[in-house]
């Protein structure tokens, strides 16, 4: 699999679909899969910013990966989150329950990804609540990547800010530079 991370507003879940789209894989978003399926209270605390439980993520997840063929190469968008989901992701490569090929890293400053947000307007895209992704992010992706790193799964940082088309042209080269791509 390969990995999008990166901040609400970096590009992930569109820069996650081109890449599928182009090399022809299955694109899975957990954010997608939760807006789909949480109802009721647990819908209204994830507008409003707050993250899920692990344990419920974990057996969205798990159940994601039920109807997928592990075997072949997807792209999944918006998992792992926080260092349970990390650690449990990394336990099932260790086991060899999964493969992960790369994680690509979208890195963008955070006046960026809040204009982004704000201009997409989707109802938990507020300022409030983008500060505290934003915080999230900080406190939790970048122990996650490094965690990653340490197990051996390739992490490449991309420069999110760029325009979509440039930032998939830079996924691609280094997709290609390391031999996961090839055109």
């Amino acid at each position: 699999m390969i990995i999008f991370m990166g901040v609400a507003g970096s590009g992930k879940s569109s820069q996650g679909r081109m890449l599928a789209d182009e090399l022809g894989l299955p694109w899975l978003s957990t954010g997608e899969f939760l807006r789909m399926l949480i109802a009721g209270k647990r819908r209204q605390e994830m507008l409003s910013g707050k993250l899920l439980d692990d344990t419920e993520i974990i057996a969205m997840v798990r159940k994601i990966f039920s109807v997928v063929d592990l075997d072949h190469e997807f792209v999944l968008d918006g998992f792992p989150r926080t260092e349970n989901q990390a650690e449990w992701l990394l336990g099932e490569v260790k086991y060899g329950q999964l493969n992960v090929t790369a994680v690509i890293h979208l890195q963008a400053d955070e006046s960026v990804v809040e204009s982004r947000l704000l201009e997409r307007a989707r109802p938990d895209d507020y300022r409030e609540a983008i500060k505290e992704r934003f915080s999230e992010y900080e406190q939790s992706v970048k122990p996650i990547l490094v965690s990653f790193q340490n197990s051996g799964v390739p992490v490449y940082n991309i420069n999110g800010e760029q325009d979509p088309d440039s930032v998939h042209q830079e996924i691609l080269s280094t997709l290609k530079d390391v031999h996961v791509y090839k055109n």
